[in-house]
């Protein structure tokens, strides 16, 4: 059994921690990024080619934007590491057309101008007449290209623009900690069909939510009710929300528990009743589940599983946090 006094020295060595360190110090968004100290800014290349859409909507997901350069400096440190980890000859940056054509602008509509413009001979050209998005070159130099196609890129997250939510140890502020269950979730008000929620919880460092008994499912009904639901236009089904299981050769959470094994199997009256057209898994707004077709846009709730524990926690406090060492034999 734990010492009293040991857990006590613990916390507040983690709590004093938090308040001398701010993130600034800490330096750690997450652990699929990698921190560049020169530029001050977290950078992740995602090698699965994406088109510059799809890429853009990637790196928001993340809580990033599509990286673009604001300068020789930052292009400097990006290819040197980008040269050191992959093979890419280019990569899609957050540069566009999205008005004009011809007339490149960033993702946070700065024009181009303003930041780095550094083309590659004969480049812009809009080859065909169907090139509106921009890659960067290995040698650091700029060409439109079809903003349909395919390529690798990076995403980018500045030191400064970081908001750390202290409770959840997750860079995300719209996560809630539930002191009860010593974990956070999050109610997601962009409906979504059931595989884009379970890639956007994913991309949080989180998953769809599971709920394991009666006092969870009493949880994220609450959180569900307080959610301002009534706000949101467009076109998606009221009434429930995704959750974290579906049917895969019986109902089984995302983890692959078998449903009536998880803790929580209480079914809405009625339900399930889709059969093969409804085999992906939500909640009434009450707490019930409910079988949902997995193409239907629901809003969707995550959970954020803590690791304050963890080597990797201790890690992005540095060598000033030292774990104190319980031992389990003192009364």
């Amino acid at each position: 059994m734990f010492s009293h006094k040991h857990l006590f020295v613990f916390f507040l060595a983690q709590y004093c921690v938090h308040l001398a360190y701010s993130q600034a110090n800490v330096k750690f968004f997450r652990k699929d990024y990698y921190y560049l100290k020169e530029v001050r800014s977290f950078y992740k290349i995602h090698t699965l080619h994406k088109t510059w859409d799809d890429a853009k909507v990637q790196c928001e997901m993340e809580g990033a934007k599509l990286f673009y350069p604001d300068d020789d400096d930052e292009v400097t440190a990006v290819i040197d590491y980008w040269n050191s980890t992959q093979p890419f000859s280019w990569i899609f940056v957050g540069i566009s057309t999205p008005n004009v054509k011809e007339v490149f602008e960033t993702v946070d509509g700065i024009p181009i101008a303003d930041v780095y413009d550094r083309w590659g001979p004969g480049e812009p050209n809009n080859a065909g007449g169907v090139e509106g998005c921009v890659i960067l070159r290995r040698d650091g130099t700029l060409n439109d290209e079809n903003c349909a196609k395919k390529f690798p890129f990076v995403c980018k997250k500045t030191l400064e623009s970081l908001d750390w939510n202290n409770y959840c140890n997750i860079p995300d502020t719209a996560y809630e900690y539930n002191e009860a269950k010593g974990r956070c979730y999050k109610f997601h008000l962009q409906p979504m069909n059931w595989s884009d929620a379970y890639t956007v919880c994913n991309s949080e460092q989180s998953y769809l939510a599971i709920i394991n008994d009666e006092a969870e499912a009493n949880i994220l009904a609450n959180l569900t009710s307080r959610a301002p639901k009534d706000k949101v236009e467009g076109n998606y089904l009221r009434g429930a929300v995704h959750l974290g299981f579906k049917n895969n050769k019986g109902w089984k959470t995302i983890k692959g528990k078998p449903l009536r094994e998880s803790g929580y199997s209480k079914w809405g009256g009625g339900q399930p009743d889709g059969g093969e057209q409804e085999k992906c898994g939500s909640m009434f707004y009450n707490g019930h589940l409910n079988d949902i077709s997995c193409d239907q846009r629901l809003f969707f709730i995550c959970e954020h599983e803590i690791d304050i524990l963890s080597t990797d926690y201790a890690l992005r406090f540095g060598e000033v946090f030292q774990p104190v060492t319980l031992n389990s034999t003192e009364p």
